[in-house]
């Protein structure tokens, strides 16, 4: 990592605010740093806050590895109201009388742990035929009737891996809190609107925050007031995670200064002498990393690879 705006790489622990987009976000935090380019792991709807990984730099490359950790959100449900967008900004659509007891609702949680079939809310960052389905979904009109989005946006129910979920309180006849731990691809959305349903009610998510995504937790984290107040201060570099933050998980093999010349120059290295201990490796010369690599046939084959 370096102070260059043209080389500094790494991420921020950013904790976002509440009504700013994740592509906001990044672009402020991309200007605060002085970083050539900036982009973000896992979306977070402009109505949630918390936890979204920054990524500065050479570190965008490897924005994929944090996508796919487990994450953890903090969440209220309101019951009674159904949304056209299963959060408080879209219209409601149907109500009910039925409030679930603490009682009825831990009953029903067993069968929304392991891997479920989920089918993500209209208003979502999913592509249909290019096109994102909240771009389809408005074009609409976030007004629209649920029967008429459902028509034009065919959204594929699919499995995601639900870790763990848990009732934190009842807050009040009509809301409720919970803690989920979960795969990548979940929304929490949807999990609020199944889990009304199978309560012979409805509800909506009210209060959404992210509190982990991955090794990035929310105590941790840093507030874009914060950055600005850190301005190009020594203070905000320290906040700046090294690049391979999100790469801890995956095998490390050590390189010669002749082997991270080839490899930089996208040149294919023989396993011989090393220990492949993986399909994908961290490619290192001393603390310095070179390259993402798959090993194939016996050689390293460089998939990526950092300035």
């Amino acid at each position: 990592m370096t102070r260059s705006s043209t080389t500094l790489s790494g991420w921020i622990n950013l904790d976002k605010p509440y009504g700013m987009s994740s592509t906001q976000a990044s672009t402020i935090v991309r200007r605060l740093t002085g970083a050539a380019k900036a982009g973000h792991a896992g979306t977070l709807d402009p109505l949630a806050t918390g936890v979204l990984p920054i990524a500065l730099g050479e570190a965008t490359k490897t924005i994929p590895y944090a996508v796919a950790d487990v994450k953890q959100y903090s969440f209220q449900v309101t019951w009674g109201e159904q949304r056209i967008t299963d959060d408080a900004e879209g219209t409601v659509i149907a109500t009910a009388k039925e409030r679930p007891s603490a009682e009825s609702i831990t009953a029903i949680l067993p069968q929304f742990i392991g891997i479920i079939p989920q089918q993500p809310p209209l208003f979502s960052a999913i592509k249909i035929e290019g096109h994102r389905a909240y771009d389809l979904a408005r074009a609409g009109g976030i007004t629209s009737s649920l029967d008429d989005l459902k028509k034009a946006i065919a959204l594929k129910t699919r499995p995601v891996t639900i870790h763990n979920l848990v009732l934190e309180s009842i807050d009040s006849p009509d809301h409720a809190t919970f803690t989920v731990t979960c795969g990548p691809g979940t929304y929490v959305r949807s999990l609020a609107r199944d889990m009304a349903k199978v309560l012979h009610t409805v509800g909506y998510i009210s209060r959404l925050r992210r509190i982990r995504v991955g090794k990035f937790h929310q105590n941790d984290a840093i507030s874009l007031e914060t950055l600005r107040e850190f301005g190009h201060k020594s203070e905000l570099y320290r906040k700046i995670l090294p690049l391979g933050a999100v790469l801890d998980d995956i095998p490390a093999v050590p390189l010669t200064v002749e082997e991270a010349v080839m490899i930089r120059q996208g040149q294919r290295i023989p396993v011989t002498g090393k220990q492949a201990h993986s399909f994908l490796v961290v490619l290192k010369l001393a603390d310095q990393i070179i390259a993402l690599a798959k090993e194939r046939d016996g050689y390293f084959y460089p998939k990526r690879v950092f300035k």
